[in-house]
């Protein structure tokens, strides 16, 4: 049962939609905006329309499960291709990577809700992302979308506890970013160097695990994962055959990062530059 605060939260998102009559939701199939999908479709029925964009820095595995869960939603959905890749200021990778590629998506689906009647467009960002660094937000702002969660303060914890209260199966999903934050700043970005990452964490995902990254550097692939699993994976895991199968996608080494996964470790270098810590 949700805590009063986060009721109020939730009837004010309800209330948000109520007064838009209809709505495209930036739908990545992530928990954030599955939740904010589930609650369009609950207000607004078929006056609510999920689409998800396509292109190389998605995983197909997300790419299906986030069909799933818009069939256990109810919610139509659709899906559209973007062309980031085709932009140098994004594959260049720069600090602010996240802005061209919010860019082309909001570009992209302001367009289709334009042609579609449909007078907003939403995402998924929550209060949280608000005092994270992310430039998309930015881009997204400037095409006009609207952002419910953040709106009404809604946190990522309040996110999931609020998804499991309406029943969401992917309410405790481990947030998966797109493919392109595996790299660090300034590294270029290809569709190659994105399949071989995208291949590299399925095959680990096959192995049972959940929360992880694989970074690429170069050549390198460095494994993250919590700090309290690095022992067990160590002993339980055949190395040599592990090394093998990451070599077979077009990385030469394969490491394990000591200090354990943390989101946004890639950031940290911009906190180096600015003197932050």
């Amino acid at each position: 049962m949700l805590d009063n605060t986060v009721l109020a939260k939730l009837e004010k998102l309800t209330a948000v939609f109520g007064e838009m009559q209809r709505a495209l939701i930036a739908y990545s199939g992530g928990i954030d905006s599955t939740l904010v999908a589930k609650v369009a479709y609950d207000v607004l029925g078929d006056r609510a329309l999920a689409v998800t964009a396509v292109s190389p820095s998605l995983l197909p595995e997300d790419l299906e499960e986030a069909g799933i869960q818009a069939v256990d939603i109810g919610i139509a959905h659709e899906l559209v291709r973007t062309h980031e890749m085709d932009n140098p200021n994004y594959t260049a990778n720069p600090i602010n990577r996240c802005y061209f590629c919010k860019s082309e998506l909001h570009d992209t689906l302001k367009l289709l809700a334009l042609e579609r009647g449909y007078p907003y467009v939403v995402d998924g960002v929550n209060a949280d992302d608000l005092s994270d660094y992310r430039p998309g937000i930015q881009a997204a702002k400037e095409r006009g979308a609207r952002s419910p969660l953040a709106e009404v303060g809604i946190t990522k914890a309040e996110v999931r506890e609020i998804a499991k209260h309406l029943g969401l199966s992917c309410w405790d999903k481990p947030a998966q970013p797109c493919l392109s934050s595996r790299f660090p700043y300034g590294e270029e970005i290809t569709i190659v160097k994105l399949q071989r990452v995208g291949r590299a964490e399925a095959s680990l995902r096959r192995m049972g695990l959940r929360t992880f990254r694989v970074r690429s550097d170069g050549d390198t692939a460095r494994i993250e994962l919590p700090a309290d699993q690095l022992k067990e994976f160590v002993l339980t895991t055949d190395l040599p055959t592990l090394v093998e199968k990451f070599q077979s996608f077009g990385f030469l080494y394969v490491t394990l990062d000591l200090e354990g996964f943390r989101s946004g470790k890639l950031n940290q270098v911009l906190q180096l530059a600015t003197g932050q810590h």
